[in-house]
């Protein structure tokens, strides 16, 4: 069955919005979350079982794996509340590297190593073998100094990625990088030296449909092109490229938003899309991510009721 060789899941990204919550501000909701972490955690598993998916992905806090087993008590006790609900933990985000700068720097990298090695180690105990992980932003066009992204940057890159993939692999996860419009991980030149340059043993791939488009690229054919480095995609929808000049600082995940829509409401082509994954064989995860929505569980329920009956027919 179709069904069984995609298996769907959301990011918890989904539910960052204020409205879901009765909240004012995005800052309100991760005061709640430490106020009532309990009320928190089960109102958003509760609401994941709901929406009739059967994965969960972590992202950054207050819906991270330490926010998790502080809740809960434990690895195991989180285990348990997802079991508990039917759900599994497909993988976990790792944002680390997007926020971490200039990580050239030795001490910088080991720290980094250091805790990705600790979050590898509770997926794994949770049963996920993937860690997604979103890459360094990109500088604003035209900013002073200039720093150029190009062979000689990448390769400082690509080599600390291949290292770091290659210790998860140790711990039984494997490195999946996001294609998170404004990072050197996006737009289809930077995806394919990315590619290139790192080592598809240890360094695996996370589309995103909706922040290739953002980024100005073709999802279906840049993922043609990698089909066999990836491991789990993003699918989500996207209305178009943003502009080559917006700038990109610590407001950049809130200037991507307004180009954010419902699945199978912007530019992504999804009957292509869904061949696409039919023919080269790709079998996992697929996660239904909508950034912040405020109404996660109608949305997500809406977004597998289209794939169920629209896309699941071409891939079977």
């Amino acid at each position: 069955m179709a069904g069984d060789r995609l298996r769907f899941g959301v990011d918890l990204v989904t539910f960052f919005h204020p409205g879901f919550w009765g909240v004012g501000s995005h800052d309100a909701i991760v005061d709640h979350a430490r106020a009532a972490p309990r009320a928190f955690w089960d109102m958003i598993l509760d609401s994941v079982q709901a929406s009739g998916v059967t994965g969960v992905e972590l992202t950054f806090s207050p819906f991270n794996w330490q926010d998790a087993i502080k809740t809960y008590g434990s690895i195991d006790g989180f285990a348990a509340e997802l079991a508990r609900r039917g759900l599994t933990l497909c993988s976990g985000f790792f944002a680390e590297l997007e926020a971490a700068g200039d990580f050239t720097d030795a001490e910088a990298q080991r720290a980094l190593i250091d805790k990705a090695e600790r979050y590898a180690d509770f997926l794994k105990a949770c049963g996920s073998d993937i860690m997604v992980i979103g890459a360094p932003l990109r500088q604003t066009l035209g900013a002073q100094p200039v720093q150029f992204h190009d062979f000689d940057r990448a390769k400082t890159i690509a080599d600390f990625l291949n290292r770091l993939g290659a210790t998860l692999h140790a711990a039984g996860v494997r490195l999946a990088l996001h294609t998170e419009a404004h990072s050197i991980f996006a737009a289809a030149r930077d995806v394919d030296l990315m590619m290139l340059l790192t080592d598809p043993a240890y360094v695996h791939m996370c589309p995103d449909t909706a922040h290739i488009i953002v980024a100005g690229s073709d999802p279906i054919q840049l993922v043609d092109r990698h089909h066999e480095r990836m491991i789990i995609a993003h699918w989500k929808d996207a209305i178009g490229p943003m502009p080559a000049d917006t700038p990109i600082d610590k407001h950049i995940h809130d200037r991507h938003q307004p180009y954010f829509c419902g699945f199978g409401l912007g530019r992504v082509d999804w009957p292509a899309w869904i061949r696409l994954l039919r023919d080269r064989a790709y079998e996992g995860w697929a996660i239904l991510e909508l950034d912040a929505a405020p109404d996660p569980v109608r949305d997500i329920a809406n977004g597998l009721t289209l794939v169920r009956q629209a896309l699941l027919p071409i891939y079977r």
